[in-house]
């Protein structure tokens, strides 16, 4: 993809009255990305760390037992800060205390929610999960 696609043509973070920020980028590909999904697909090293342990992508949710028993206690994930980093990026406070993350605009289109992306992404999970687990007989 070429670099200047890569780039957002405007950004909506409904910060105030609303659960998402909207992406349109310059090749025309919308993408609506909630403040949880945003906050699960943390890129910092810690949360990245944590992913791993967990076994699961950006684009996955983390499960319910590992956000504590008392999670229906817990205030809805905002943004209480956005701020641009250079013209590459953009960085959230959270609610939650957390503000590590720097997401670059190649990582938000890389891991875009819509369905057509997550779908190109996942299309080869069941190949790679065959080819990691039943690897070709040697003759």
């Amino acid at each position: 993809m070429a670099m200047s696609a890569m780039q957002p043509a405007s950004i909506k973070v409904h910060k105030t009255n609303g659960s998402t920020m909207e992406i349109v980028w310059k090749d025309g590909h919308q993408a609506t990305y909630s403040f949880t999904y945003l906050r699960d697909a943390c890129p910092c090293a810690l949360c990245n760390d944590l992913r791993e342990k967990q076994n699961r992508q950006p684009d996955q949710p983390a499960s319910p037992e590992d956000s504590g028993p008392l999670m229906m206690f817990k205030p809805i994930l905002r943004p209480t800060e956005v701020a641009p980093v250079g013209n590459y990026a953009i960085r959230f406070s959270w609610n939650d205390g957390h503000q590590h993350g720097i997401y670059s605009w190649d990582y938000l289109r890389d891991w875009c929610p819509c369905p057509e992306c997550t779908f190109k992404r996942h299309s080869t999970d069941g190949l790679e999960y065959d080819i990691k687990n039943h690897p070709p007989r040697k003759q």
